[in-house]
């Protein structure tokens, strides 16, 4: 199996928008489970502390293969969120790795 981890800062908002962001960002990683069928498992976390230094959100999922996880990157759901998130985002962090 393969877990993909990927961390993400939020461009600069103000608090109650940064929330709202936040859960919608959320809502659209989660719902990605019931629409691609390579997506095994799914988890999304937010950071504790609003106004983290570190990074604001965590997408934890996992592929049975290489090759799902490279079906994911290019499915068109996905690929939805990858728009949303370049509007959002300031930074990202990703690894891939095997379990």
């Amino acid at each position: 199996m393969i877990n993909h981890v990927v961390l993400f800062k939020l461009k600069t908002y103000p608090d109650a928008e940064k929330k709202q962001v936040l859960e919608q960002f959320k809502n659209m990683l989660l719902g990605l489970k019931d629409k691609i069928e390579e997506l095994k498992y799914c988890q999304v976390g937010e950071n504790y502390e609003l106004n983290a230094k570190s990074f604001d959100l965590a997408l934890i999922t996992h592929f049975d293969s290489i090759e799902d996880l490279d079906a994911y990157r290019v499915h068109p759901e996905h690929m939805k969120v990858v728009a949303f998130a370049g509007e959002v985002v300031a930074d990202r962090a990703a690894v891939d790795f095997q379990f």
